[in-house]
């Protein structure tokens, strides 16, 4: 498989689960059940606490091979800094969860639909930054396995397939036409491949950086899962669903980091 073809692929595929999930619309009569909802949530958790540690964390541990003090600082001040980039964001950004709570600079101008499209797109930046950044380190030789980089592909894409269904049920049920919420819910998978590209000319221009990078992916999506999509999944009371959701996301990813990374 020639490097264009994986490059293109890696942009590509994450968006195309989201698509598929935004797709739903057109064949569902109604929002999703809420317990399946939890369910689905949690998966997506699964996979990205999977990703993170496999593809991220452990690339970025792996850059300093001897034991000296880089082998912990440089991947927990990369984590660190990602946390931190993506509590900025939240903190700036108005936006409005599943459950109705509004955070980020108060807006009154932009409507509760608009608030909701940007907190699922902030759920994507992560992706599309770690999908960027693996993508680096295999052009730049701090990665040797391009499969990693599928696997990082596919894995993001099934935890967006639900992801895709869960933006655009909820607006159609709110009176948006099937064709719109299809259209913003595709739309707010495009992100993806933005932040994957910008990521992957900053760390491709200044190539020693790519550790801390890695680690900053991880941090920014754990950080959406602990933040947003873990207490999301919670509301209502405890749901042992949306525990082996979770299970089964991150069994998923780590079998094909495992078979295939």
């Amino acid at each position: 498989m020639s490097k264009e073809l994986v490059v293109t692929l890696a942009l590509l595929i994450p968006l195309l689960g989201t698509t598929l999930g935004s797709a739903t619309v057109f064949f569902l009569k109604k929002e999703i059940n809420p317990k399946l909802q939890k369910a689905l949530m949690r998966f997506a958790s699964g996979v990205m606490v999977a990703a993170a540690f496999w593809s991220l964390l452990s690339p970025s541990i792996a850059s300093y091979p001897d034991d000296s003090f880089k082998k912990w600082l440089v991947p927990a001040i990369g984590f660190v800094l990602g946390v931190g980039f993506m509590l900025g964001l939240d903190y700036l950004i108005p936006h409005i969860h599943l459950h109705g709570e509004e955070e980020g600079v108060k807006n009154n101008k932009l409507s509760r639909t608009f608030k909701f499209f940007l907190a699922v797109t902030l759920h994507n930046i992560p992706e599309g930054l770690a999908v960027g950044v693996v993508l680096a380190g295999i052009i730049g030789g701090g990665i040797s396995n391009p499969q990693a980089l599928l696997v990082l592909a596919i894995g993001i894409a099934i935890q967006n397939f639900p992801e895709g269904m869960i933006v655009s049920l909820p607006l159609k049920e709110e009176g948006m036409s099937k064709l719109k919420a299809f259209g913003l819910g595709t739309l707010s998978g495009v992100v993806e491949p933005l932040a994957s590209l910008l990521a992957l000319a900053l760390t491709v221009l200044i190539s020693i950086i790519l550790p801390y990078t890695l680690a900053f992916a991880a941090g920014v999506m754990i950080y959406v899962v602990v933040e947003e999509l873990i207490p999301e999944a919670s509301q209502n009371g405890h749901s042992n669903l949306g525990t082996i959701g979770f299970t089964v996301g991150f069994i998923i990813m780590m079998i094909l980091e495992i078979l295939l990374g």
